[in-house]
């Protein structure tokens, strides 16, 4: 095994799931009962970057608490709804909460978009097309862009602290960044130089065609 993979096995979490990670840190500030995690991660658009339902939800916090992250507090009985187990952070979830967060906030990792996978294998595509489908992602970016910006602006008005904010500049970023990168890309697709090596190499009658 290599030095790099025994550090890869050396970080491999008792509990993976970036909704671990979520729950961690809301039981840092207070205990609580799985409805409001979920709720708490809805009120925070938190949910926009860490999918879960409530079954999954449940889950990891059975899986947590069956790793010492997190310990049953007390239940909380209401006769107007079932009873509801409060659960709090433990001394090992904490330790567990800042070694996975420096983790990730320090140590880039490599990963595998699907865009990424057909950016690979576009050559196979008539230029022709792989513009007008590459056009129709720059439309998508520019409205994801434009309802993350109105997100990030209604609760920057109800008060929500700039830091709790900061994955919604990240996403912004990443389109933005994307955007420039496929208006190139487009270009680069409609130079007559590129269009002539295409037919060349799959033009019509040759492998790759598209033909049936």
């Amino acid at each position: 095994m290599s030095a790099r993979d025994e550090d890869v096995v050396a970080k491999r979490r008792a509990v993976g799931n970036p909704l671990a990670l979520a729950v961690l840190s809301g039981l840092l500030l207070e205990p609580m009962h799985p409805y409001e995690m979920g709720r708490r991660l809805k009120e925070t658009g938190k949910d926009r970057n860490i999918k879960y339902n409530r079954g999954s939800l449940y889950m990891v916090v059975e899986q947590l608490a069956k790793a010492g992250f997190i310990a049953e507090q007390e239940t909380v009985r209401d006769t107007a709804r079932p009873e509801r187990t409060v659960y709090a952070l433990t001394g090992t979830g904490r330790a567990e909460l800042y070694d996975w967060m420096r983790e990730l906030v320090a140590e880039p990792e490599h990963e595998y978009p699907r865009f990424g996978v057909a950016l690979s294998l576009l050559g196979v595509l008539d230029p022709a097309e792989a513009v007008e489908l590459l056009g129709r992602r720059v439309v998508a970016l520019d409205r994801e862009a434009a309802e993350i910006t109105a997100d990030t602006a209604r609760a920057k008005e109800q008060g929500v602290l700039w830091v709790f904010l900061v994955e919604e500049d990240y996403r912004l970023a990443l389109l933005d960044a994307e955007r420039r990168f496929v208006t190139a890309l487009i270009d680069g697709l409609t130079a007559p130089e590129y269009v002539r090596a295409w037919q060349d190499a799959f033009g019509e009658g040759k492998p790759w065609s598209g033909e049936q």
